[in-house]
């Protein structure tokens, strides 16, 4: 079975810290997948904000659309742990670009690898638009 591999950058925009809540737990203990991608979403809202961008204007009600999600499982989260998420956007396109995570807990352990493929979207019109140059330019900060 072939397996799902996250590439990594070689240097990030951002780090942020989240802490694994009681509510993230699955039934074996440990940070549910469903979390992490929860976890994931609240680490990208924050790293757009810290670009200037947001996921969708409130007034304009354009934005971003996750086109899909890769995660690659490394290692196991518990309650009481800070992950340590850095984010990087990576192969910009026409329409959009990727966020690359690697997270880790607060003794450096590899907890996983994900990317989320983001698009650009008016949510008025229903339809992909183009990713602008000064968006770009942010994005590879």
């Amino acid at each position: 079975m072939a397996r799902v591999k996250v590439a990594l950058p070689d240097a990030y925009s951002l780090t942020v810290q989240l802490p694994v809540r009681i509510t993230d737990l699955n039934y074996g203990g440990h940070l549910g997948n469903d979390s992490l991608l929860s976890l994931l979403h609240e680490a990208r809202v924050q790293f757009l904000h810290h670009l200037g961008l947001s996921e969708v204007d409130a007034e304009t009600r354009q934005g971003t659309i996750m086109a899909d999600v890769a995660i690659e499982y490394k290692g196991e989260a518990f309650y009481g742990d800070v992950l340590q998420v850095q984010m990087a956007a990576a192969d910009l396109s026409k329409y959009g670009f990727d966020v690359v995570y690697w997270v880790k807990n607060q003794n450096g352990k590899e907890i996983a690898r994900a990317k989320t493929g983001m698009l650009l979207f008016d949510y008025n019109t229903r339809k992909l638009r183009s990713l602008p140059p000064e968006v770009a330019q942010r994005l590879l900060k």
